[in-house]
């Protein structure tokens, strides 16, 4: 029987398909790959009741080495079976979804093939169909009916349809942003807008071609807007701080009134304002907020766990509810579904990663289509002399933040950390770190609230889902008030000595 458990990575398959340092094996393999993807197939067949002869799914990649390589195997496995295979080259993860939704495509499912902002070594597989990504279930059950194959690659498949997926999706953002500015496409409406676009040598180039450029805008100040899989200049990641800086420093360059940023298959984004200020994290929420808050208001904002106290804050100024959940972008888009389900208005789901997915487009999370948002209200403020910036000028920053990835030395990693939360939130309770209280309700591991005399901040230490880790999160609104929130938990965690305080 062969073994796949270990490339599940949450909802997504993730592994290592290059060998690029001398201890690296290869464990995304052709094999593997082939196997993942028939399975699908069967998994597909199943939930959307047709023979897996009817059904038709599109394929796409990302700019990542490998992803020629395995886009080939996974078209060929799904045209060994049957399946009509629609090859839409290189694409964003969001575009790939769409094909599931675009009447002119009609796929039942869709496979992207990506490992988002990861080294270059890896890659792996976004699974689509017209309901949205599947869950960590969904991936389980594919995992296990891969394990159970006993099928070989094939190198001898005919050549299947092509599809510019891409075209098509860049024309439907096109069509969005012109009708958000009340113009046709061919008025030109982001004539006189200057827009740096940085890719990371990702697939998001598109962007900037073939949407902003064709509406009129001025993207001469965009950087690395080609393909390449060894991301030269960058890490792929708007949460990397020299991607970030990258971006800041071409907008300020170019004197842009804007900065976009995505990563590699462009499900994520962060921007910058005209004055070379990243709106990223807290900010990036923020921003995507009060681009709804008009037109939905007193609508819930979904978030992950991390998020300030400060972002709660501008939240409720402007008149939404804000809910803190868990870390993972589809946890937050999950609690934003069930809170629909149940008749509470959700209307955005968002991660500090800039994962952001709108209940108007799919609950779907688009780099491309928050950018397309972005773009929109950057231009009308333009017309006022304002820019995107005064959409969260009443947003404050703590002046201290800091995160620790401390370790676990223990064997089994997973129980040590959840008896020490446990225990965590018990010595809260009991009053044995002074000054300190729960945050309540709270759904990932212990977030607790310091004082103005003990931190004048927040803490939150949770367990890391795949790693031998207790991530740690601290934030303060004094000077100095992190390094005593610090100083009080790690006293605290001297009473688990495997746990490694760096």
């Amino acid at each position: 029987m062969r073994s796949y458990s270990k490339l599940q990575n949450g909802s997504d398959i993730r592994g290592t398909a290059l060998s690029l340092a001398p201890d690296e094996a290869v464990d995304l393999t052709s094999q593997a790959a082939w196997d993942l993807t028939l399975a699908f197939a069967k998994w597909l067949s199943k939930t959307c009741d047709k023979p897996i002869p009817e059904l038709r799914v599109a394929v796409g990649r990302d700019s990542r080495l490998s992803g020629p390589e395995l886009q080939n195997v996974v078209g060929d496995a799904l045209f060994s079976a049957g399946v009509t295979v629609l090859d839409c080259g290189m694409a964003s993860t969001p575009a790939m979804f769409m094909s599931c939704i675009f009447p002119e495509i009609g796929a039942d499912g869709a496979v992207m093939i990506t490992a988002s902002h990861m080294p270059p070594s890896k890659n792996g597989f976004k699974y689509f169909t017209k309901n949205g990504g599947l869950d960590k279930s969904d991936i389980k059950d594919i995992v296990i009916r891969a394990e159970a194959s006993e099928s070989e690659v094939r190198d001898d498949i005919s050549d299947y349809e092509s599809f510019d997926l891409m075209s098509l999706y860049s024309a439907h953002l096109r069509s969005i942003i012109a009708g958000g500015l009340g113009c046709t496409e061919e008025e030109k409406p982001l004539s006189g807008m200057r827009i740096a676009v940085d890719a990371g040598n990702g697939a998001g180039g598109f962007f900037a071609k073939d949407v902003l450029e064709l509406l009129g805008a001025d993207c001469r100040g965009s950087r690395y807007l080609e393909p390449d899989g060894t991301f030269p200049n960058h890490a792929s990641n708007p949460e990397n701080r020299a991607a970030m800086e990258a971006i800041c420093e071409a907008v300020l360059a170019d004197g842009s009134d804007l900065g976009l940023i995505f990563d590699t298959d462009v499900d994520r984004a962060a921007a910058v304002d005209s004055k070379g200020r990243p709106i990223s994290r807290n900010a990036i929420i923020a921003l995507s907020a009060a681009l709804i808050a008009e037109d939905h208001p007193g609508c819930t904002v979904v978030t992950d766990s991390i998020t300030s106290n400060e972002l709660h804050v501008f939240l409720e100024g402007l008149g939404l509810k804000h809910l803190r959940y868990q870390r993972g972008y589809r946890n937050v888009i999950n609690q934003a579904l069930a809170l629909c389900w149940n008749g509470e208005d959700a209307e955005l789901a968002i991660e500090t990663s800039g994962h952001a997915a709108l209940r108007e487009n799919y609950f779907l999370d688009d780099g491309a289509y928050l950018a397309v948002k972005i773009v929109i209200k950057a231009a009308q403020l333009k017309k006022e002399g304002k820019g995107i910036e005064s959409c969260i000028a009443a947003l404050k920053e703590p002046l201290e933040a800091e995160e620790y990835r401390l370790p676990i030395k223990a064997d089994d990693f997973s129980s040590y950390a959840g008896e020490l939360l446990s225990s965590l939130e018990e010595a809260v309770r009991n009053g044995e770190l002074p000054g300190m209280s729960l945050e309540l309700p709270n759904y990932e591991g212990v977030r607790v609230n310091a004082d103005a005399e003990h931190g004048n901040g927040w803490l939150l230490i949770r367990k890391s889902l795949h790693e031998p880790l207790l991530p740690l999160n601290i934030e303060s609104g004094s000077e100095g008030g992190a390094a005593m929130i610090k100083a009080a938990i790690y006293s605290w965690l001297k009473k688990y000595p495997l746990v490694e305080l760096i």
